[in-house]
């Protein structure tokens, strides 16, 4: 007979205040694991265990204020101590480079480049002007333009996106037939490579601008493609290169509608009716249900003029450009692939 002892204990309800209080300090634990990003540690412990001393030495880092950051990232599953000595786990090794599920770089992106102009959040709610043009003093992508250290850090971080946070998009998905492919707005080239990894017989162009577009070169070399893909450096504004499809991975959603639509706009003047376009989107589901598109929609609102968009958003920006949608193709990551043809 089954007593009252032997029911298992139910699991502690937060308070909504406890709750409230825990996502009012999130910044504590994006800030503590980008000083591991920045120190490399995940990369040392690789290797193996270490004591927080020899951390410490090898960063050239503060022994007790190290220690303090890393027993706060051991509580939430980043690391995991034995007495003196400190590993790393599955979860903390994604901020080790050369791991095939890397993020390092998206650590040092996000916290060099946007956190701090989440701080005027408040005023772009106010105002409705972008958080990071005031902050910067000039639109995002200008500023990041302006260091070649920025640009390379944000290549390597759209590099471990693609690698990492979209694996397996492309799995089962084929571009629309068309013998020249064109990734308008292609950074270091990952996306194409990815996309015609089984296709030798097309033609590969990756269009950036010029001071973004040489990481591609080498990219399109390593993966043994230079042979059939060329990059191209110019402004997405003003001329695009002719292609039969053409690539917009995450480059709407960083623009206003406007802007959208003359991007859209050039891309017609270069091609032919009939002519191919993909957006590879996050798409904003209705209701109320969590959805990395809509933690992306917040990001857009601080940083550029852009915004995430629903289907029927999309249908009506590609329509107002002269592009009719074809379909909507969902992969098994939060972003779709979205397929258009020029009228």
């Amino acid at each position: 007979m089954s007593t009252t002892e032997d029911a298992p204990t139910p699991p502690l309800e937060i308070p909504p205040q406890i709750q409230m209080i825990q996502l009012l300090t999130g910044f504590e634990v994006s800030q503590a694991l980008y000083v591991v990003a920045k120190l490399d540690i995940a990369t040392i412990l690789r290797n193996g265990p270490r004591t927080i001393d020899q951390l410490a030495a090898e960063t050239n880092a503060d022994v007790d204020a190290l220690g303090r950051i890393i027993r706060f990232l051991a509580s939430i599953g980043v690391f995991r101590t034995d007495g003196d000595q400190i590993e790393v786990t599955e979860l903390g090794m994604t901020l080790a480079d050369e791991h095939p599920g890397s993020v390092r770089y998206g650590a040092l992106y996000f916290m060099e480049t946007h956190y701090a102009p989440f701080g005027d959040l408040l005023h772009t709610a106010l105002t409705g002007e972008t958080a990071a043009t005031r902050y910067y003093g000039q639109p995002f992508f200008d500023w990041i333009s302006a260091a070649p250290e920025r640009v390379e850090v944000q290549n390597r971080a759209f590099a471990n996106f693609t690698n990492s946070q979209r694996a397996g998009m492309f799995e089962g998905y084929r571009l629309p037939d068309g013998a020249v492919v064109a990734d308008i707005g292609g950074a270091d080239g990952s996306m194409l490579v990815q996309l015609l990894a089984d296709a030798p017989d097309r033609r590969g162009i990756v269009f950036d601008r010029p001071e973004v577009i040489a990481a591609a070169q080498k990219t399109l070399a390593d993966h043994g493609m230079a042979d059939h893909a060329h990059t191209v450096g110019g402004d997405f504004f003003e001329s695009v290169p002719a292609a039969d499809v053409y690539v917009l991975a995450y480059i709407l959603h960083d623009w206003d509608d406007q802007s959208c639509r003359r991007i859209l706009h050039t891309i017609a003047a270069a091609a032919k009716p009939g002519a191919r376009v993909v957006l590879v989107e996050a798409v904003i589901p209705p209701g109320d249900a969590p959805h990395p598109a809509k933690g992306i929609d917040l990001t857009m609102l601080v940083l550029v003029s852009g915004r995430e968009r629903t289907a029927e958003e999309y249908r009506a920006l590609l329509d107002s450009a002269g592009f009719v949608l074809d379909r909507i193709v969902p992969s098994p990551t939060p972003f779709s692939f979205i397929e258009a043809t020029l009228r």
